[in-house]
């Protein structure tokens, strides 16, 4: 299972690092792509991920699933017309999509959460189209979305049983010492 998580400077670290740590805890292979095909990209925190693979639409549509964190990067994701169509070709192929805090509302602009249930970060939800929920996260078929930072946890492992299966989530539960509240 291949997961590329798209950046800008300014996306939010812990939605980013904690979910891309417990994909690969689960034995997810996840690429980290700068969407400006940059080395390195800049949270909104100040942390430096260094070492990131350049931004190329076709290569990244061979991956089996696409993350897309929050924090005020979401932005300039949203004006940049080949992240938009990289979106809509996951979602048309019915290929795995994770979103988490202001992520899901690019799906939102975009018409993809129509008659989808989903959350986001409160403030930021609008008519969609579908219904919120007010969780920590929300499953929709291929579809998976976060309410924010502090969701990064049981989002994380939700994603990894919609990739991988609830074995190897409740696994890494297990080992983790993770406690459902």
């Amino acid at each position: 299972m291949n997961v590329v998580c798209i950046l800008d400077n300014g996306f939010e670290e812990l939605e980013a690092l904690g979910t891309i740590d417990i994909l690969r805890r689960g034995g997810i292979h996840v690429d980290i792509i700068s969407i400006k095909n940059e080395e390195s990209v800049i949270g909104s925190h100040g942390i430096e991920i260094k070492n990131v693979k350049p931004f190329y639409p076709e290569i990244i549509k061979s991956y089996d699933a696409l993350f897309i964190p929050g924090g005020p990067h979401y932005q300039s994701l949203e004006r940049n017309e080949e992240f938009l169509n990289i979106i809509k070709y996951f979602i048309n192929s019915n290929k795995k999509v994770g979103a988490i805090c202001a992520a899901p509302t690019i799906l939102g602009h975009l018409g993809l959460l129509n008659g989808k249930k989903y959350t986001c970060f409160n403030s930021m939800n609008e008519d969609f189209g579908g219904t919120f929920i007010d969780k920590y996260y929300v499953v929709d078929g291929n579809l998976i979305t976060g309410k924010g930072p502090m969701a990064t946890i049981d989002f994380a492992l939700g994603f990894v049983q919609l990739l991988v299966g609830s074995d190897i989530s409740e696994s890494i539960k297990k080992g983790s010492f993770y406690y459902n509240r």
